[in-house]
């Protein structure tokens, strides 16, 4: 099982929802490529659209939980996902659990351990 970090969090809500869109683009294609992946931008944005707060304060327990039944945690690397401090909290549950680390530099582009 595949954990699939991205940023997601910002003012502007246009900035939310393309960075939806990429988890859910991205997500879809490992999907059909055959793995088992987990992504909470794609799998909670609709939660947040009705209220649920947004922000890593929120989701760390869920997402720390569901990191503990992965195999692997692939970061995304759409903008801001350097600074976003829901994909560093998830690197380093990841890496605190042994969990290799890849990044998904951009579309099509092969992992690389980090």
């Amino acid at each position: 099982m595949i954990y699939l970090a991205s940023p997601y969090s910002d003012p502007d809500p246009l900035i939310r929802k393309a960075r939806y869109e990429a988890a859910c683009d991205r997500t879809a294609r490992m999907l059909q490529d055959g793995a088992l992946v987990y992504s909470p931008i794609a799998h909670s944005h609709a939660l947040a659209e009705r209220g649920l707060p947004g922000d890593w304060m929120f989701w760390a327990d869920h997402n720390r939980a569901m990191l503990q039944r992965c195999d692997a945690l692939v970061v995304l690397a759409l903008p801001g996902w350097q600074e976003s401090e829901g994909v560093r909290a998830e690197i380093v549950i990841a890496r605190s659990l042994g969990l290799p680390v890849h990044l998904d530099a951009a579309e099509g582009a092969p992992l690389e351990a980090s």
